[in-house]
């Protein structure tokens, strides 16, 4: 069970946080002044620290800067109220991970808690031979410290595996730090890597600490390395080797304590060939490579994906979700170019705009083939010689059960089914459909 502690002289607040986080599953303790938290508990021992930004004595910022001089690197979270945004912002450069503002629900604490620490078992499904078999590998490679690549494309799901290994590991109880290296440029990625000292640069008011000694004594991500700057590789190199980073504008190497764990969605020997990424770093970083598959290859996981995908979904609408037969054969025919990630984002749409608990397929989704028909059906609504037979009868039927889902309205329709208005209205003039056609369908549905 997970300790949280909770730094507040507000002693309603702290019984209202507390108790939530019993409800979660979290162990809270609670103390009403920095002071008495930094001499009465190992701070180190907890998952996550939540302190509030005003308090006598000794405020947040002040709480936190304590800590982090301690060499304790646990996740913060600081509850400030209206009208000190500013300090929370300088709180998140002194390395706080998130701040709440006052007043604040108990589903955005939540919210924020879950983004630090994942309660649930993170999303991994593996019916397939492939994945069970990665799995497996994953589960032996997690008790050790050695250096795992993750490659496959995007949306496989290797920042998930990156949290399963460090959650099965010895570090598990240490924190779990990840940057996106494709996402951030080449003069802020080094600060937020090795951080930086106070004066170091214009804007550079504070000390501040790089995501390596965040990560200090746990696990840190280096998710889409592949897309680094070159000169950059150069001093990543040295800090993995020497186990020590220099802050920018400082004096001396911080040692550091961490276990890398790297992705990318390119061949990284092909890009050193190329000479776009340093073949020192490459062996460095590819002493235990994992290549994920594309779901293509591991189609047995596409309904239980589905399932797990919709229960989840189904929690957070509050609506209990079903899948058609029509949308598992659209589901098993599609490439998922995408991956994971393309359906995840698939079911969450259709669950949206869907007004029924019945989750159809949106079969004309541009470049999909719908259900198993061998040539796809454009948006202006011609389809030569697509669909015949039991094919074209199981279209239509489609098309006015959504029509009956709607009301019979046609832009909702169209919208469920992914096409245009103009689309569904040429099927309907195609099919005959009618709206007298349609009210008989939903009464003989209701007997």
């Amino acid at each position: 069970m997970k300790q949280v502690l909770i730094v507040d002289d507000e002693i309603d607040m702290t019984i209202a946080i507390k108790e939530s986080l019993k409800r979660c599953g979290f162990k809270p303790s609670v103390c009403h002044n920095p002071e008495d938290a930094l001499s009465g508990f190992n701070l180190a021992d907890f998952s996550l620290i939540i302190t509030d930004m005003k308090m006598p004595k000794m405020n947040g910022i002040e709480f936190l800067k304590e800590i982090r001089k301690r060499g304790i690197f646990v996740p913060v979270v600081v509850i400030t109220g209206f009208g000190t945004v500013e300090n929370a912002v300088d709180a998140m450069k002194l390395g706080a991970t998130d701040y709440i503002m006052k007043p604040f629900s108990f589903d955005s604490l939540k919210r924020v808690i879950d983004r630090i620490l994942p309660s649930e078992e993170p999303d991994i499904v593996a019916e397939s031979p492939s994945m069970k078999h990665i799995m497996s590998i994953v589960r032996e490679v997690a008790k050790s410290d050695i250096t795992v690549l993750l490659s496959g494309e995007s949306g496989t799901g290797k920042e998930v595996i990156a949290r399963i290994i460090h959650k099965n590991s010895l570090r598990s109880n240490m924190p779990f730090v990840a940057i996106n290296c494709a996402a951030i440029s080449e003069s802020l990625l080094e600060a937020e890597l090795f951080g930086h000292e106070k004066g170091a640069f214009t804007g550079a008011t504070e000390k501040r600490l790089g995501k390596f000694e965040l990560a200090d004594k746990g696990t840190l991500l280096l998710d889409e390395v592949s897309e680094m700057a070159f000169p950059l590789q150069a001093k990543l190199l040295r800090a993995i080797q020497e186990r020590e980073i220099d802050r920018i504008g400082g004096r001396t190497p911080v040692p550091v304590d961490v276990r890398i764990i790297a992705t990318t969605n390119k061949d990284l020997m092909s890009e050193v060939k190329k000479g776009n990424f340093r073949e020192d770093l490459y062996y460095r970083l590819n002493v235990f490579p994992i290549k994920l598959p594309p779901l293509r290859d591991r189609r047995e996981d596409i309904l239980p994906l589905t399932e797990f995908f919709i229960k989840k979904l189904s929690k957070k609408m509050g609506r209990v979700f079903e899948i058609s037969e029509e949308f598992k054969s659209y589901l098993m025919q599609r490439n998922w170019e995408g991956n994971v990630r393309e359906l995840e984002n698939l079911i969450y749409r259709i669950a949206v705009i869907s007004k029924s608990d019945i989750l159809l397929p949106p079969v004309y989704e541009s470049g999909v083939k719908p259900l198993s028909v061998s040539d796809n059906l454009t948006d202006s609504g011609q389809s030569g010689a697509l669909v015949t037979g039991k094919m074209k009868d199981m279209e239509r039927d489609l098309i006015i059960k959504t029509l009956k889902e709607t009301g019979g309205n046609r832009t909702k329709a169209a919208q469920l089914l992914g096409i245009s208005v103009r689309t569904i209205r040429n099927k309907i003039k195609e099919y005959g459909i009618t709206d007298q056609l349609v009210k008989e369908t939903s009464s003989q549905g209701d007997k």
